[in-house]
């Protein structure tokens, strides 16, 4: 089959770039905007103006995100009718609903409010300012929330059924609270917070490392440290559980997520693959690291040994994932992420500890800052290998057990859809080296000190309600 002709193989690699793209920039305003939301509220409690500085910086990367998300997010969800129409009009009675809350519940609180955010700081009262931060922070979360709910639908459909092609409601709340929902948002949920708490700490990292304005981004990191404390280990334990739910839910998907070929049967403890090289025309592994009896353990079927491990070959070619060596090492590459970020965070602390994150010594701590410089972007590629392992591994159902997506997208001229393909490539590389530009420029510049406090006539640091005291650093450092 010429991939160029193939109308399917086009629609699909149209979303998945679309998808992906847009995935870099919610991932971290979603993620970001609570950390706005924290350092507002220290610095309404604390009246340290060094949090105040700390909101001022940070939402700049907040809008640039967000202004970058809707120009790309758009376009995706347009797809729906023109690339998936036939998908669309099975499933519109739930799934469009659900695509319509995000839009109308989160997308537009987000809106509404974003812009007392951006410009409210010396025009309403701080408290109200703070109200604006906090609902755009549900905003942009709640878009989570309902893009999770559709897409787990898809993943695990329930409260209705097909009827003559078309997905009936029976039960409305039954279709929201599928089988895969609640683990599915908390898992973005924790991936989109750790995400940009690693981004928040390796921008503060790099100020470290070259020893500019090191005592004021010491305190981003230390807020970074404490919430990835419970963030990250916490994540790699919903993880698991994500991975027992498709156990369970989608054993093609975990035969494909392992490169299990052959069925491991019920009272037999299934190998872990570590490292192997999927043939699947083969239908074999050409070479593999396996663990004697660790995928049991994993999950928790060593307790059990009721169920089997099912394998590839016991599904016919048409019913499984192809692409298993990009599942297998998507899977993979998310793990290992996932187990650095509790690494650098378990070591960040014990230097913590030490004394090591001083004010005073933060600057000799090199190898540390570089540690979360290089973690920075690592969060992206965990949250985008996942999504390809969600989604590759669903197939050949866009709808799992429902619809096959090969039925789903629209009769539309191969040519037609690989001029759009490369359009939306061309213009989604000028906006990803914009983004990179202008991004690159608010880190260079860095802080401005220079920025009224509200409430303040010149900037300085309010230690309590009522009592000014003046900015003592050097004139070069507020500017």
């Amino acid at each position: 089959m010429d991939l160029f002709s193939d109308t399917v193989t086009l629609s699909r690699m149209q979303f998945a770039l679309t998808a992906i793209f847009h995935m870099l920039w919610p991932v971290l305003s979603t993620g970001l905007a609570i950390y706005l939301v924290i350092v507002e509220g220290i610095w309404l409690k604390t009246r340290n103006s060094d949090y105040y500085y700390h909101a001022r910086f940070w939402s700049k990367l907040y809008i640039l995100n967000f202004g970058v998300g809707v120009a790309t997010g758009i376009p995706m969800e347009f797809q729906f009718g023109t690339n998936w129409a036939p998908f669309s009009e099975a499933v519109g009675n739930f799934f469009g609903s659900i695509i319509g809350f995000e839009a109308s519940w989160a997308f537009m609180l987000e809106a509404a409010f974003l812009g007392i955010m951006i410009f409210g700081w010396n025009r309403v009262n701080p408290i109200i300012h703070y109200i604006a931060t906090i609902l755009v922070a549900l905003g942009a979360n709640l878009s989570t929330f309902w893009i999770l709910t559709a897409n787990s639908w898809m993943q695990t459909p329930a409260g209705g059924e097909l009827v003559n092609g078309i997905f009936i409601v029976r039960d409305y709340f039954e279709a929201i609270f599928n089988p895969f929902m609640a683990v599915s948002i908390s898992h973005m949920f924790l991936a989109t917070l750790e995400t940009s708490l690693f981004v928040i700490g390796g921008i503060s990292a790099w100020y470290i490392f070259n020893k500019r304005h090191a005592a004021f981004y010491a305190k981003a990191l230390k807020i970074a440290i404490i919430i990835a404390i419970i963030v990250a280990p916490l994540q790699i334990y919903v993880g698991h559980l994500s991975g027992e739910q498709v156990y369970h839910q989608q054993p093609t998907k975990l035969a494909a997520m392992e490169a299990q070929w052959e069925t491991t049967p019920a009272g037999q403890s299934a190998d872990w693959s570590l490292l192997a090289l999927p043939n699947e025309k083969a239908q074999k592994n050409d070479w593999e690291i396996t663990v004697p009896d660790a995928l049991g353990y994993i999950l928790e079927l060593k307790k059990e040994l009721s169920e089997p491990v099912i394998g590839l070959k016991d599904f016919s070619p048409e019913n499984r994932p192809s692409l298993i060596p990009l599942i297998y090492y998507s899977f993979r590459v998310m793990i290992a992420i996932g187990f650095f970020f509790g690494g650098l965070m378990f070591i960040s602390v014990i230097q913590w500890l030490r004394g090591k994150l001083k004010e005073d010594n933060i600057s000799e701590q090199n190898w540390l800052m570089a540690g979360w410089i290089f973690a920075a972007p690592l969060g992206y590629i965990a949250v985008e290998s996942g999504w390809i392992v969600r989604c590759v591994g669903r197939q050949p159902w866009i709808v799992y057990n429902q619809i096959r997506t090969a039925d789903a997208a629209s009769n539309l001229p191969p040519g037609d859809v690989l001029a759009s393909l490369i359009g939306f490539a061309g213009a989604y590389i000028l906006l990803f080296f914009a983004a990179l530009y202008y991004g690159s420029r608010i880190i260079r510049q860095g802080p401005r000190f220079d920025l009224p406090i509200p409430g303040q006539e010149k900037p300085g640091v309010d230690t309590s309600p009522g009592q000014f005291v003046p900015d003592e650093r050097p004139v070069e450092a507020q500017q």
